[in-house]
């Protein structure tokens, strides 16, 4: 069931992408945001749709948002995998936006990637206007220098840090560059109906984290073959994450504790949450 809503799910977001992305002009940068869009398990999109279906949203309106969010972790990928980032070569299988084109596409890429997905956030379909303000504010504050990116930097500062980081300072870190935009797409649901956003905000609170731990594991125990990217970089550079921390057994059951916690979370909807609870599950069961 899980893996059917998914698959359907990213079906729609895929040839919604599609289309906005055939009405743009036929250049290099289009392509190659076509290229890095392309693939994964559109887990973002997808949360966005089922917290809206649970919600009573259209899912012609959910639509907009969900291809929005994932325009906006593919942008933050495309700049992650640069040279002066992450610079990784691989990305879902395919060479990244950088080795496919040019450094320079890849800054224009996410750049546009980023301004598409306020443009599809802010779609007058999504709803009234002051709903859609509210979901274009929130997201560039789940995005900016408060969330994702605020993550993305503390992740770099950590790299010349002359101590490693604490479990503490680790979990703020992650909550921003993978939580923030998470969160957000958990929340897009209740948004879009004006309702109460605190259990979905605990639900993905406790989901980024243990996306992130999964991450973490499969850094350790996956192939690169299967997980799409390169694997072992963190620990070949000495980073500390929540395996370096917690061990590997630590770690796999601190994310299993918050899967319950999650889960949890959803009492509120009872069994129409369900989808919701076997997404938390397949979080941290994935193998890429």
């Amino acid at each position: 069931m899980l893996r059917d809503r998914m698959h359907e799910a990213a079906g729609l977001i895929g040839s919604h992408l599609d289309q906005v992305l055939g009405n743009l002009p036929d250049v290099p940068v289009v392509h190659a945001m076509a290229h890095a869009t392309r693939g994964g398990k559109r887990l973002r999109g997808f949360l966005v749709i089922e917290t809206a279906r649970l919600h009573g949203i259209a899912p012609e309106a959910a639509l907009w948002p969900a291809t929005a969010i994932e325009c906006l972790h593919a942008y933050s990928l495309v700049h992650d995998d640069l040279p002066c980032m992450d610079d990784d070569d691989l990305r879902r299988g395919e060479p990244t936006v950088h080795i496919k084109w040019d450094d320079a596409t890849a800054v224009l890429t996410g750049d546009a990637l980023q301004s598409l997905a306020f443009e599809l956030v802010t779609a007058d379909c999504v709803g009234p206007d002051d709903v859609r303000a509210t979901l274009a504010r929130t997201l560039a504050i789940a995005s900016g220098a408060q969330g994702m990116v605020l993550g993305q930097a503390l992740d770099i500062a950590a790299e010349t840090a002359t101590t490693p980081l604490t479990l503490e300072q680790i979990t703020k870190l992650q909550q921003g560059k993978t939580g923030a935009l998470i969160a957000w797409s958990a929340m897009a649901g209740p948004r879009m109906a004006g309702a109460d956003t605190a259990p979905l905000a605990a639900y993905a609170t406790a989901l980024g984290l243990a996306f992130q731990i999964a991450d973490d594991i499969l850094d350790i125990e996956g192939d690169a073959a299967t997980v799409g990217k390169a694997t072992g970089k963190d620990t070949d550079a000495g980073k500390a994450t929540f395996v370096s921390l917690l061990g590997l057994d630590g770690a796999k059951r601190r994310a299993d504790e918050l899967v319950q916690t999650a889960c949890d979370a959803l009492s509120i909807y009872g069994s129409d949450a369900d989808t919701l609870r076997d997404t938390a599950k397949f979080v941290v069961a994935r193998k890429s």
